[in-house]
């Protein structure tokens, strides 16, 4: 099934507006046309995938049979190989229950990607390992469309595939588009947030109120994410997670960045991974505060002090306060409305700006990360 298929099904929470009834419309629709295929495959990759993809020489490396990678055509492992994401062509018949894997063998499929693969010490480059995971993760989620899988497997899925694309969107922050493509992994994100929290409707689970905090800071903003989880019952509404959450929102949208920064320091490393990419406006709203509420040919700020409020290293306040035309002397920053400028150099990139995500990850791994043991 294409995206678009499911971002209708599955609309994202930002947008919603009567999702909920459009989800189940659509399922009732679905369901009364025709059957819902239920998948007998109990590999990660079916027979006739494998056999197609090891005559079309089409295996990542990353699935081929050790001591056959020189070979004409390599051979495939088959307790490595994964099914491939595929788009829906015309005459492709896509519910063939040999070609669709159950929930658990999908449940399966993740914790090898995620364990094995994006986990993995000797796998390189990372970049390379998010796109082959990001690709294998898509298509877990289409068998589990096509199969309108529901419940506790679906919800793994979806949690550890959110906790992915977010780790990711922190990790590959400033690599070449060639490489990582931000916009397509916001994408991503979004979709499976916006389906996870539909989910969530459906029952009680275990970390939704870790979720609900998530998407609150990724949407940071939002009123219709706000909304949302001021619908919430009381006891996801006020958990110590979502309301760290609402309030840093509320300095957000009151543009109090002091305030904002400060709260920051109480996240754990993913909610900061949610977080990251609103760091740099927020530093950059913090300066031109400052560059008016300081403006004075005799004030003379220390730049330690500001470094700490940005939660930067003291090179790094210096380059960001020169970046955005604020005179920096010695150990202290002159500020000055009329030469506050709001462009930014092309040389500094928020992945240098890392030092509040990078202090909260210390020796988390990737795995803890991902499975939400963190």
């Amino acid at each position: 099934m294409s995206r678009e298929i499911h971002a209708k099904c599955f609309p994202s929470h930002c947008t919603r507006g009567g999702g909920r009834r459009q989800k189940q419309r659509c399922e009732g629709e679905a369901k009364s046309s025709v059957s819902v295929p239920r998948g007998t495959c109990m590999t990660m990759c079916p027979a006739y995938e494998l056999r197609q993809r090891e005559l079309q020489n089409r295996l990542h490396r990353f699935e081929v049979l050790t001591g056959t990678e020189h070979d004409r055509l390599p051979r495939a492992d088959v307790s490595c190989t994964v099914k491939e994401y595929s788009r829906p062509a015309a005459g492709k018949d896509s519910t063939r229950a040999t070609d669709l894997r159950p929930p658990d063998i999908l449940l399966k499929t993740v914790y090898y990607l995620v364990d094995d693969i994006a986990a993995s010490s000797t796998l390189h480059p990372w970049t390379e390992v998010y796109s082959f995971v990001f690709d294998r993760l898509r298509s877990v989620r289409q068998d589990m469309i096509i199969q309108r899988i529901s419940g506790p497997e679906c919800v793994a899925v979806l949690e550890r595939t959110v906790r992915f694309l977010l780790f990711a969107s922190y990790r590959l922050c400033g690599q070449p588009l060639r490489l990582f493509d931000s916009c397509i992994n916001d994408t991503h994100l979004q979709e499976c947030l916006s389906w996870l929290l539909e989910c969530y409707r459906e029952g009680q689970h275990q970390h939704q109120e870790e979720f609900q905090a998530l998407s609150l800071l990724y949407n940071l903003g939002s009123a219709q994410a706000v909304q949302h989880v001021l619908e919430l019952p009381g006891s996801v509404r006020l958990s110590p997670p979502v309301r760290l959450a609402l309030a840093i929102g509320r300095a957000y949208v009151e543009r109090n960045p002091v305030r904002l920064l400060r709260l920051a320091r109480r996240l754990d490393f993913l909610q900061g991974c949610a977080l990251h990419r609103h760091l740099l406006p927020c530093r950059r709203d913090l300066l031109l505060l400052y560059s008016h509420g300081h403006s004075s040919r005799n004030c003379r700020f220390p730049i330690q002090k500001l470094a700490d409020i940005l939660s930067l290293e003291s090179s790094l306040t210096a380059q960001l306060c020169r970046a955005h035309g604020i005179h920096v002397g010695g150990e202290w920053v002159i500020f000055s409305k009329g030469s506050f400028t709001e462009s930014l150099s092309e040389e500094l990139q928020c992945a240098q700006m890392h030092r509040l995500l990078e202090d909260k990850q210390q020796d988390l791994t990737v795995s803890d990360i991902i499975h939400g043991v963190a």
